[in-house]
């Protein structure tokens, strides 16, 4: 019987569930495939060689020498002396002629007994596990022929469904009816003017006279953008029944969608002043060069959708429960733990979209007030994206050569250390409470008992992690971890809905919100329907994104600003206007399509001026850490909002009436002095030492 499902989830998320399981199915068969080949080199020696049937040579191996040389003798004496004589007599060359049909006969016997060892080991075990090899080999090469295809459709997928829900990312939501109005418009126009931009690339493409590389993505375009542009435009005739009356212009400009913006900046420079049209998809179409990282940043989002459909967040806050930690000391605590599955799910946005509610939520029953429990919640994953394995980290050392992600993973551990400590530093300052905690003897025993029901999720983990280690050689690194981690969460998953549920009525808040499913499918479908928001509100930002990187670099602005000789006259203020303008960046644009942009501009602006790269990119992840942080965009506190609600917002506000500027504004204050610090120490105590 088949499940029920709601039309979005047939014709959405059904779709991609089954994108990201191929993406999954394909890494592993990518693995699977070279270690088949040393299997089949252990178990056959000289397999590849075995691999394809050597069919039997029609040379003649043991033929008469001589007979054949008389031959070749009666042939070379009917010819005509072409010069008739003029160079003397020819040369007697019989020996020569001996000596190469003697060689001639070796390598035939060779290739025969060649031939006859490689038909008599083909045997019918061989020829088994040379399809198995083959099937695989044929697996890997439709995974790699069609990775563009798989991103197209995952990014119109879900832009679609990102679309009909309302879930891009903007400065705030939608929700008045003049809101709707003004963000309809403004989607549908900076739809049309990307599909009007396909049309000239698909155009072009036909009239080059020359073959075109992969025409489908073309037409993909062209049709992908064009279905956004349809749907924006009926929207613009009907407007959701949630949605209150009113509302003003300056609230639904913020209610636009960044990524409108983005495609008005590009509209403007490629299809107005620069008559180029074709140049906003040719930027757009560069993500299709990395397709792989970008899948993987959709695997990433589905990791964390998936971890929120776990009670592994609560399980590991119960464990400090008994130890009775002051707010400030269990904030700190929260933003430390939250920094691995950021590391492992690639960017901060998407650990708070997973994990903020259960963060807040812990921190409010530990009694923190909420100005502090939002400030960290803000912060659940801006401290791990220096962390081994990032993609974000992987997709800067892929796009610079100049770094390896040794050296970027080495740093981000120092880098860590860092910020942790300023956090635990500045959140102290401002405590409201007595610093002290339960003693040892009261709280350990406890401590240790909440600890034991995250025992098996942590057998589970390990033993699908071995699986992987012992049968594909896999381990849980930078390359890897994408294809790993969604079977891991997988299983925790299954281990919970099937055996671990009878443990955790225990541990469930029934006063919390929770939309958690109790069984295993319902549970998947959930947190993919919840994915493929997430993917297309952020691919559509990056690849919008992208463009704006294109005009940046297409209209010269970094070039003009390198002929500034008083600007960068020294290391100094180079770094100064560096920190300006990569916090500037991280504001307004998502880490994957700001890292496109910086590679191929301000990176190569700070080289020349004499800035270490591996300085460079550290800098460049804590600034993009700090922009996120930093109103009026300040993404991850949009994500908070969205996540914790907007009511808890409101009393967060209320409850510091009549307070000090700091308690009024202490979501805000504290990330933005923890990281703005770490910014500037990791900016110019380099430039101090190497002075």
């Amino acid at each position: 019987m088949l499940p029920k499902r709601s039309l979005r989830e047939w014709i959405s998320s059904l779709p991609v569930l089954l994108l990201l399981l191929m993406s999954i199915f394909l890494g592993t068969s990518e693995m699977g495939y070279s270690q088949l080949l040393k299997l089949g080199e252990y178990l056959w020696k000289d397999y590849y060689i075995l691999r394809g049937d050597i069919p039997t040579p029609t040379c003649n191996p043991n033929p008469d020498i001589e007979t054949e040389l008389q031959k070749l003798l009666a042939e070379k004496a009917n010819e005509e002396d072409e010069f008739g004589g003029l160079f003397g007599e020819p040369e007697d060359n019989t020996d020569a002629l001996r000596e190469s049909l003697q060689k001639q006969a070796m390598l035939c016997a060779e290739k025969h007994s060649i031939a006859e060892q490689n038909q008599a080991r083909v045997t019918d075990e061989v020829r088994m596990f040379r399809q198995i090899d083959y099937f695989l080999l044929k697996v890997s090469e439709f995974g790699r022929e069609n990775q563009r295809m798989f991103l197209g459709l995952m990014l119109f997928f879900c832009a679609f469904t990102t679309t009909l829900t309302k879930h891009h990312i903007g400065l705030r939501l939608m929700t008045t009816q003049l809101d709707y109005r003004v963000g309809s418009v403004a989607m549908t126009i900076a739809n049309a003017c990307v599909t009007y931009s396909a049309y000239w690339f698909l155009k072009n493409g036909y009239a080059s006279g020359t073959e075109m590389l992969h025409p489908e993505i073309r037409w993909l375009y062209l049709i992908g953008f064009g279905s956004l542009t349809a749907l924006t435009a009926v929207q613009c005739f009907i407007k959701p029944k949630d949605l209150e009356p009113g509302g003003t212009i300056g609230k639904a400009l913020l209610s636009v969608p960044l990524y409108a913006y983005m495609a008005f900046i590009s509209t403007n420079f490629y299809i107005i002043q620069e008559s180029n049209p074709q140049g906003m998809v040719l930027f757009i179409d560069k993500i299709m060069d990395a397709a792989d990282m970008f899948i993987k940043i959709g695997l990433y989002i589905w990791i964390g959708m998936l971890l929120k459909q776990t009670y592994i967040g609560e399980l590991v806050f119960r464990v400090f429960k008994p130890w009775r930690l002051p707010p400030e000391m269990l904030a700190f605590v929260a933003v430390v733990l939250m920094a691995v599955p950021t590391a492992y799910t690639g960017a901060s946005g998407i650990i708070v979209i997973a994990m903020g509610a259960v963060v807040y939520n812990e921190l409010r029953r530990a009694g923190s007030r909420r100005q502090l429990a939002l400030a960290a919640t803000a912060m659940t994953g801006s401290l791990g994206v220096v962390l081994r394995p990032c993609l974000l980290v992987v997709i800067i050392a892929a796009l610079n050569k100049e770094v390896t992600t040794d050296q970027l993973f080495g740093w981000g551990v120092k880098i860590f250390i860092l910020s942790s400590f300023l956090f635990f530093v500045i959140s102290l300052i401002g405590k409201e409470s007595k610093l002290s905690i339960a003693p040892v003897n009261e709280a350990l025993k406890p401590s240790l008992s909440n600890f034991q029901p995250l025992i098996p999720y942590a057998v589970v983990f390990i033993a699908v992690a071995f699986i992987y280690g012992l049968v594909f050689d896999a381990y849980l690194d930078e390359f890897s971890a994408p294809t790993i981690l969604p079977v891991i969460i997988l299983a925790l998953l299954i281990y919970e809905k099937l055996i671990g549920k009878p443990h955790l009525k225990n541990y469930h808040d029934p006063s919390a919100a929770d939309d958690r499913e109790i069984k295993v499918e319902p549970a998947i479908r959930k947190a993919t329907t919840d994915t493929t928001g997430h993917i297309g509100a952020l691919l559509t930002v990056m690849a919008l994104g992208i463009t704006v990187g294109g005009v940046i670099e297409d209209s010269g602005v970094v070039s003009n600003l390198a002929d500034q000789g008083a600007l960068f006259s020294s290391q100094w203020t180079t770094m100064a206007f560096l920190c300006l303008a990569l916090v500037l960046i991280g504001m307004s644009m998502d880490a994957f399509a700001a890292v496109i942009l910086v590679s191929g501009s301000i990176a190569q602006l700070a080289y020349q001026q004499g800035i270490d790269p591996l300085h460079f990119w550290m800098l460049v992840l804590v600034a993009f850490e700090l922009g996120y942080l930093t109103p009026p965009v300040a993404i991850n506190h949009l994500l908070t909002r969205q996540v914790v609600g907007e009511e808890e917002f409101e009393k967060s506000v209320q409850e510091t009436q009549g307070k000090s500027f700091w308690r009024r504004h202490e979501r805000l204050l504290l990330p933005l002095a923890v990281m703005f610090t770490a910014m500037l120490i990791v900016a110019f105590t380099p430039l101090i030492y190497n002075s």
